[in-house]
């Protein structure tokens, strides 16, 4: 039967929001109880405990001597072929080594057993594998490497090749070293358009916008491309006056992209090269 619209809606929907408006907030620093990887109610990985520093390095040592031959040092595969244990179902879903203990006592597949190992030397391992599975979730926690790692001479004969034609270091490049940090200007090489963020002053960077010119009853229109498919064409004319024109005989319609070099560049130029220009740039300050 079809869902009826109407006021019986409105008012279940309504005592909904006050019945959940009405539950009462957890105590404080107690955490909500969340649907986790192994269900029941389990916090999600990010959510739970961190483990504690001096656990985390205990663990750290023994994994390196004990497993990272086979599952790397940094526990995320490798080595002889272990599998990566920052993803591995069964280690996420661990709490002090009750699942990943009776693997290390008693092996699996070529796996060899230890079982030498105590209690307390797994719990020590799984607040390791714990740490690392909790850092490699947490977005706000990874750090931008040097990227600036070009060669400007070289950067400069490839810019004077292939960039020179529309960018001048003297014109619109001037000074674009102190307007962006290099993580920020790579970015804007490779995503011209404005997808690179913010410069060191926080301005936005502002996107570039194709230009079009629609020739039509004899008249001609030209302002920024707001839309174009088959059919219609739309520009914005620098008056502020929204046009939409429709595709025909006796319309002729002319884009110029100003990013289109940049297009044609993107599948030929190599990380080098990239970096490279990235080196030169850097160098107008």
């Amino acid at each position: 039967m079809p869902l009826r619209k109407g006021p019986f809606v409105f008012i279940v929907a309504s005592a909904a929001l006050i019945a959940f408006a009405q539950t009462p907030p957890p105590p404080p620093g107690q955490r909500p109880a969340q649907q986790g990887r192994g269900g029941g109610g389990r916090n999600f990985l990010i959510s739970r405990d961190v483990p504690d520093p001096a656990a985390v390095e205990r663990g750290q040592r023994l994994f390196v001597a004990n497993c990272g031959f086979c599952h790397g040092s940094n526990a995320n595969g490798g080595g002889e072929g272990g599998p990566d244990l920052i993803r591995s179902a069964l280690a996420l879903d661990d709490e002090k080594g009750n699942k990943i203990g009776p693997v290390i006592h008693n092996g699996r597949g070529k796996m060899p057993p230890f079982p030498q190992m105590t209690q307390a030397q797994i719990e020590d391992i799984a607040a390791f594998l714990r740490a690392k599975q909790q850092a490699a979730i947490n977005r706000n926690a990874y750090t931008i490497q040097n990227v600036n790692t070009g060669n400007a001479a070289e950067g400069k004969v490839y810019f004077e090749a292939h960039c020179a034609n529309c960018h001048s270091p003297a014109g619109d490049l001037a000074g674009i070293a102190g307007k962006f940090t290099p993580e920020i200007l790579l970015n804007r090489i490779v995503y011209p358009g404005g997808r690179g963020g913010r410069g060191r002053g926080g301005a936005s960077a502002s996107r570039v916008h194709s230009t079009v010119t629609v020739t039509a009853n004899g008249h001609s229109y030209s302002g920024t491309l707001e839309y174009e498919d088959d059919f219609h064409v739309s520009l914005q004319a620098p008056t502020g006056e929204y046009l939409t024109f429709t595709r025909g005989p006796g319309v002729r319609v002319e884009v110029e992209d100003p990013l289109a070099g940049h297009e044609k560049l993107i599948p030929t130029y190599t990380d080098a090269e990239l970096h490279n220009v990235l080196a030169y740039l850097e160098t107008l300050k």
